[in-house]
C-alpha cells in the first residue's frame, strides 16, 4: 500500500470535494484500532470527576511528568521528587521544563503559526546547549520538510488528533532540524497537537510516560521505522504513538486520584 504521507512529502489541507490525504492511514495494519484505543482512554480521563474542580492541578502535574519523562528520552533520568525539590541543574531536564510550563501560553499560537511556535519551543529546550544564535533557527536542508510539516498542522483532516499528532512528532524527530534538542521540542509540539485538535483539550494525560515506559530503545526503533517511510515503519511508529497516549491517560487518572485522595 502507498503511503500518503513519508518523511518529507508535502501534506495539504484537505478541501471539500478532494481526498483527505490523512485519512488513508487509517487503513495500516493496527491503527485504526489503536487509535481507537487512546481516544476511548483518553476520554475516560477527561471523564474524571476530579476534573470538574482540578483541572488546573492536574494539568500541572503532567507537565512536570511530562517534562520528566521527556527528558529521560533524551537520556536523563531522573527522580521525581527530585523535580519537586527543584534541586536538578541539568541542561536537559532543565529545557524540558522550561517547554512543558510554556505550553499552555502557546495553544493559540500552535494552528496558526506553527513555525514561530517551533522556534519558540527549541530557544526554550536548548537554552543552555547550544550556542544563542542557534536557538531557534532550523537548517537549511530542513526548510522543505517543515513547510509539509506546517501544512499538516495547520490543515483539515477528517483522520484522529492522535495520528495528527504521531505524525507531528515522528516529522520532527526524524527531521531533527535544529540538531540539539530535537527530541524534546518534538514531543511538545505533538502534545500540543493534541490539544489544539481535541484530543485532550485540558492537557491532563501524559504521552511522555507512557513513551518512557516502554523504553527508549523501542522509542527509537519506532522512530527509525517512521523515517524509513515504509508503510510498516510508519504503521508501527503510530500503533507506538496511541499505545503511549493510552497508557499517558492511565498516568493522567493516577494523578486524579492522588488528588482526590489529597
Amino acid at each position: 500500500m502507498s503511503i500518503p504521507v513519508r518523511p518529507g512529502a508535502s501534506r495539504p489541507a484537505a478541501r471539500p470535494g478532494t481526498p483527505d490525504p490523512l485519512a488513508p492511514l487509517l487503513e495500516l495494519p493496527g491503527v485504526r484500532e489503536a487509535a481507537d484505543g487512546a481516544r476511548a482512554a483518553v476520554d475516560r480521563l477527561l471523564g474524571h470527576r476530579v476534573l470538574r474542580r482540578e483541572s488546573a492541578g492536574v494539568s500541572t502535574e503532567s507537565a512536570l511528568r511530562g517534562a520528566r519523562a521527556s527528558a529521560a528520552l533524551a537520556g536523563v533520568d531522573v527522580p521525581l521528587a527530585e523535580l519537586r525539590a527543584g534541586s536538578v541543574e541539568d541542561p536537559v531536564v532543565q529545557g524540558a521544563l522550561r517547554v512543558s510550563a510554556a505550553l499552555g501560553s502557546m495553544v493559540e499560537t500552535w494552528p496558526k503559526a506553527p513555525g514561530q511556535v517551533l522556534a519558540r519551543l527549541h530557544v526554550l529546550a536548548a537554552a543552555d546547549l547550544a550556542d544563542r544564535a542557534d536557538l531557534g533557527r532550523p537548517a537549511p536542508h530542513a526548510g522543505q520538510r517543515l513547510s509539509g510539516l506546517f501544512a499538516l498542522s495547520t490543515g483539515a483532516t477528517t483522520a484522529p488528533a492522535v495520528l495528527v499528532a504521531g505524525l507531528v512528532h515522528g516529522e520532527i524527530a526524524a527531521l531533527a532540524p535544529f540538531g540539539v534538542a530535537d527530541g524534546v521540542v518534538a514531543r511538545a509540539a505533538a502534545r500540543l497537537t493534541g490539544i489544539t485538535r481535541g484530543l485532550d483539550p485540558k492537557a491532563c494525560s501524559v504521552p511522555e510516560v507512557g513513551f518512557a515506559e516502554f523504553g527508549r530503545e523501542a522509542y527509537e526503533q519506532a522512530l527509525a521505522g517512521y523515517a524509513a517511510g515504509t508503510s510498516e515503519g510508519v504503521a508501527a511508529w503510530l500503533v507506538h504513538c496511541c499505545r503511549a497516549t493510552e497508557h499517558g491517560a492511565l498516568e493522567g487518572l493516577a494523578i486524579c486520584e492522588s488528588l482526590l485522595r489529597g
